[in-house]
């Protein structure tokens, strides 16, 4: 995989590459098939061989999944070694069994680990309310512990439900002589408009950071990256980000530094690319959309705004089928509840204009349909309000996207 540069502010390139978890120095992971699916693979680990520092994030949906309980204890400690995860099963509205379940799954990897439990981050996703086959998970453990390897391929399989495909990303940057690597894998393509958290993403990094600053970081790097991202408008039981640092780089992240402005631009920069793959494998879709609204009172509003439309099952549709029905878009901007002034509104499609001053461009009509048949669509629309703005990323919506889910639970 060719490399590209991000520039940041040290003069310091951020480079993109080929990896996953396991690409920063000092972890490994695995995924094996236990049980829990017919066939595929369906639990994962992930693990650092020296302490690290822990960070998370956790969906902010009042009906929460028993992992997402035990593990936000675990992640208030600071600290963490490892991460397990199975598919197939949310182990979400399963009541005190659930939480004794998912107490069982840390507990059960860390005696085969010679960890303790609190060292654990448990997660799950799959179908809600049906009890989790622990036997499986008692069986599949050791096995998982014993396949550990310097590759997150498996793991990011087995983390999967209804992805095509699995997702990982790797970047780094220098410190003097010194490599920093953060690596990742995601998975989620239905059920998402995560809110303060994600699908699932499982972050490694081998620098070493302190818990409290660890946590802000990951905090501004998902606000900017799975919080801008919108597949139908749900926000899931058990979504979570998580993030281990453990420092086998040598290199330490001090806030205020160089290093940090560098961590940073390199976090946002895996973050956003995790977040995009989610979008390009939606459950049914077709394309990608980069929605940009502007000109809005403040940027809250800019981002309420694109959500409303980014959501709109109209706007959605009219994607899907390529019409440049940019009245559509506008509706949703005005069922927003944010200031805009329709008589000075435009819309633009693959730059493209379609609507100037709340009115259409006919003679553009053609060549922005033509547009609408590509596969990555940028939209921008400015509410002529003031000067804030945001970006979101959406899918178009398919009639697979309702098979998928008529059919999620058989």
């Amino acid at each position: 995989m060719a490399a590209t540069t991000l520039s940041v502010d040290t003069g310091s390139p951020v480079e993109t590459c080929s990896g996953d978890v396991t690409s920063p120095q000092g972890f490994r992971a695995a995924g094996i098939h236990c049980g829990l699916k017919k066939t595929k693979l369906d639990l994962a680990l992930v693990l650092s061989d020296r302490p690290a520092s822990a960070a998370g994030l956790f969906t902010q949906n009042k009906v929460k999944a028993a992992p997402v309980l035990h593990s936000q204890r675990v992640i208030a400690t600071g600290s963490a070694r490892a991460i397990l995860c199975n598919s197939a099963n949310a182990n979400a509205c399963t009541g005190d069994s659930g939480l004794r379940d998912a107490r069982e799954m840390g507990s059960l990897a860390a005696e085969e680990l010679g960890l303790v439990s609190s060292q654990v981050v448990v997660a799950s996703t799959g179908v809600i309310g049906v009890p989790l086959d622990m036997g499986a998970i008692r069986s599949g453990i050791p096995r998982l512990v014993a396949d550990l390897a310097p590759s997150g391929e498996t793991a990011a399989q087995a983390i999967m439900t209804t992805d095509t495909y699995p997702k990982a990303a790797a970047v780094r940057f220098k410190v003097g002589e010194k490599e920093v690597v953060i690596g990742g894998i995601a998975k989620g393509v239905g059920m998402i408009q995560p809110n303060m958290a994600t699908t699932l993403c499982f972050l490694t990094t081998d620098a070493a950071m302190a818990p409290a600053l660890l946590q802000a970081t990951l905090y501004q790097a998902i606000e900017g990256s799975f919080n801008r991202v919108t597949i139908d408008g749900d926000t899931s039981t058990n979504d979570c980000a998580i993030l281990l640092a453990n420092g086998a780089s040598g290199v330490e992240i001090e806030a205020d530094s160089d290093e940090y402005q560098s961590f940073v631009a390199a976090l946002g920069s895996i973050t956003v690319d995790l977040a995009k793959m989610l979008v390009r494998d939606a459950e049914g879709g077709t394309k990608v959309i980069t929605l940009t609204v502007d000109g809005a009172k403040d940027d809250a509003e800019a981002l309420r705004a694109a959500f409303t439309i980014a959501n709109s099952p109209l706007v959605k549709t009219a994607f899907y089928g390529g019409q440049a029905n940019w009245g559509r878009v506008l509706a949703a901007a005005g069922r927003a509840g944010v200031e805009m002034d329709e008589s000075r509104s435009d819309i633009l499609f693959n730059g493209v204009a379609v609507a100037r001053g709340g009115l259409p461009v006919l003679e553009n009509m053609a060549a922005a349909e033509l547009e609408l048949r590509k596969p990555e669509i940028e939209v921008q629309m400015s509410l002529a309000a003031g000067s804030g703005s945001a970006t979101v990323w959406t899918s178009d919506l398919t009639e697979e996207y309702v098979r998928i889910n008529g059919s999620y639970i058989s």
